[in-house]
């Protein structure tokens, strides 16, 4: 609590009691009655004639005079005139001095009206109550009332009985309190802790009063970050306000003239964002006041009559983010450990890197205090936003490259789109081999194959070689039979997910990115009105996508041309069967006399029906008590063999048939 000022503000209330002094000498001197013990509670006829035989005359105007310390900054913030500051005065000394109360109610002739009405106000200025320029110094348009520095009450009363009242927060900020406004708690925060950045156009046109910015966010911009920099460069405070939560309130125009208020008081600049929807923005609008608006859409010409300064705020570059990196990790990096490098593919604004850092540090010190690679990436994970958990199936994954059981000119694939991921900051931003066309930053791929050959698995391998998580949407359940349903449910996932460092994982994507058709029907039309909106979508998608389907051929064609890599995933070969057979039934779970080589040759099953039957043996023998044998294992494959509608005969199973077929009538 800074109380620096409060000899200031004692003073000049001093000077105010002064002259209230004077005023109740010569209120004393006229009064016909003084010793009525019901003063104030009647009229009597000697009072009513000494008001038809005077006029009511002002009292000994002040004397003008420069206000210093925190009445002087908030003079000088709030465009206050010296009249205006003894009229925020005469308002404020009942909240700073009982004795005040009595002394108007005294002076207002009411025992009952304990604050200075406007009359009084007005007259102990030394103005007369029908001064046309007093009174506009109470008006709702007024520098102390636009700024919610006077509140004028009693709105049903004659202006002149009006009473006067000077916010809480006005009163505790005069008198040296530094906290803010406690109906603001979870809505705006005050950001000291602002990272030194280059703000250049921003912080040139903040310093030239400019009043009304606008920063497109790209996601990793670190939009509220720069606006804090660019701000704090221009010599103001930063009131940093949540626009989802502030939106959310129920009385919206209370909370955003609190705002205001706290922006003057603290002669700071407000940051409001992200926004997407039409904002606030006129009563937020102080004209001494900056305001810097924040979003990832273009500014729409509709919110605001005057037009903003824009600026796109972009990610940024690798070497600032490790710079950014080593300083939140304060020395505890392990030597070997490039951040760069380990967090690279990883899109992520200032202040997230600040708080993954954070929490890199705190995971670290259950290791032993010496963050890691893994501990770096789970830190950034931290930063996911929750939306996409609502509207996606979330995979932490637990496998790696060498779980893959696939064809080698798969997995070469496989890397390159890894190896995409992890350089396109370099290729595309510094090396700019992508420019024009409005085309994002994103990393498509497309995994095409029959069910159970890898492909969910292969998404995984690439999302933790990557440290990121893995996100499935079915894009099956995304249509919806309304029209302009479908485009909605895909926007809410695409914008959800371009707050995730995460591989989003498209499943059953034919069911949207078909061959568009000739129309004949509504039907088709809207259908190709979809595959177009997604094929427009993902151009413009600025994360790691990977669309599966099991029908490459019904894809279209010009979807097809948009991907960075396509992948074939084949059905699995006898060797690999085999290999695939030996890993899924695993070196943990006992086994005995398991025949792989008929299995993989006898057997065509692709990967994912060889782990479901390894599995399903499992649970045999665990029944049964003893290890994982022939007997379980050929039971297993009969069981898959009916569920994928195969008849169970003699031509694949051979001399194993008897021990199929008894092992499925068990």
């Amino acid at each position: 609590m800074n109380t620096g000022s409060l000899p200031h503000l004692f003073t000049r209330l001093a000077a105010l009691e002064r002259r209230i002094r004077t005023a109740v000498a010569a209120r004393r001197g006229a009064d016909h009655n003084p010793d009525d013990p019901f003063r104030g509670l009647y009229l009597s006829d000697e009072a009513i004639d000494a008001l038809l035989a005077t006029r009511r005359e002002p009292f000994v105007p002040f004397q003008a005079s420069v206000a210093s310390g925190r009445l002087g900054g908030l003079a000088e913030t709030a465009g206050l005139t010296g009249l205006d500051v003894e009229l925020l005065l005469v308002a404020l000394a009942p909240d700073v001095d009982s004795r005040f109360e009595q002394f108007y109610g005294y002076l207002n002739d009411d025992v009952t009206r304990r604050r200075a009405t406007a009359g009084l106000a007005l007259r102990l200025c030394g103005l007369p109550e029908a001064s046309a320029a007093g009174r506009a110094r109470l008006d709702p348009a007024s520098p102390l009332r636009s700024a919610g520095l006077l509140v004028v009450d009693d709105r049903e009363r004659p202006f002149l009985s009006r009473s006067l009242r000077v916010p809480d927060r006005v009163v505790s900020h005069l008198l040296g309190d530094d906290l803010l406004d406690a109906a603001l708690a979870g809505v705006a925060r005050v950001v000291d802790d602002v990272a030194a950045a280059d703000v250049g156009r921003l912080g040139r046109a903040l310093r030239a009063r400019v009043k009304l910015l606008y920063l497109r966010e790209r996601p990793g911009g670190g939009a509220a970050e720069m606006a804090a920099a660019a701000l704090r460069d221009a010599g103001f405070a930063v009131l940093e306000v949540d626009a989802a939560r502030l939106r959310a309130e129920p009385d919206q125009q209370a909370l955003t003239a609190a705002v205001r208020r706290e922006a003057v008081l603290r002669h700071a600049g407000v940051v409001l964002g992200p926004v997407e929807e039409e904002p606030p923005l006129a009563a937020l609008t102080h004209p001494t006041i900056p305001l810097v608006v924040f979003g990832p859409n273009v500014w729409d010409p509709r919110w605001s009559t005057d037009p903003p300064l824009p600026h796109d705020a972009s990610p940024l570059p690798v070497a600032d983010r490790a710079e950014l990196w080593r300083a939140g990790l304060d020395g505890s990096l392990a030597p070997e450990v490039d951040p760069a490098a380990a967090t690279a593919h990883f899109v992520l604004g200032p202040g997230q890197i600040a708080r993954a850092a954070r929490a890199a540090s705190v995971s670290a010190l259950v290791d032993g205090g010496v963050v890691t690679t893994e501990h770096l990436r789970a830190g950034a994970r931290s930063q996911n936003a929750a939306g996409l958990h609502r509207l996606a199936r979330r995979i932490e994954p637990a496998v790696d490259w060498h779980d893959l059981v696939l064809p080698a000119g798969v997995v070469g694939l496989l890397h390159e789109l890894a190896s995409r991921a992890r350089h396109r900051d370099r290729v595309i931003d510094e090396w700019r081999m992508r420019p024009g066309g409005g085309r994002g930053r994103g990393v498509t791929g497309l995994f095409a194959g029959d069910s159970g050959t890898g492909k969910t698995m292969s998404a995984e391998v690439i999302a933790a070689s990557l440290g990121l998580d893995l996100y499935t949407v079915n894009l099956a359940t995304v249509v919806d039979k309304y029209i302009g349903e479908t485009e909605k449910n895909l926007e809410r996932i695409f914008t959800e997910a371009a707050g995730v460092n995460g591989v989003l994982l498209f499943d059953e994507a034919d069911a949207i990115f078909g061959k568009r058709s000739e129309v004949r029907d509504a039907h088709d039309r809207y259908a190709n009105i979809e595959s177009a909106y997604l094929l427009q979508r993902m151009e413009t998608f600025d994360g790691i996508a990977v669309l599966a389907t099991n029908l490459r051929a019904n894809l279209d064609e010009a979807f097809t041309r948009r991907l960075d890599v396509v992948v074939d995933f084949p059905v699995p070969d006898e060797p690999l069967r085999r290999l695939l057979w030996d890993r899924c039934l695993g070196v943990t779970a006992p086994r005995v006399e398991v025949d792989l080589d008929f299995l993989a040759s006898a057997f065509e099953l692709a990967g994912g029906h060889i782990r479901s039957a390894a599995v399903t043996a499992a649970y045999l023998a665990a029944e049964a008590g003893g290890p994982v044998g022939m007997a379980e294992v050929v039971g297993a494959v009969a069981r898959e063999y009916r569920k994928l509608g195969r008849l169970v005969g003699e031509r694949e199973f051979g001399r194993y048939l008897e021990l199929a077929m008894t092992s499925t009538t068990r």
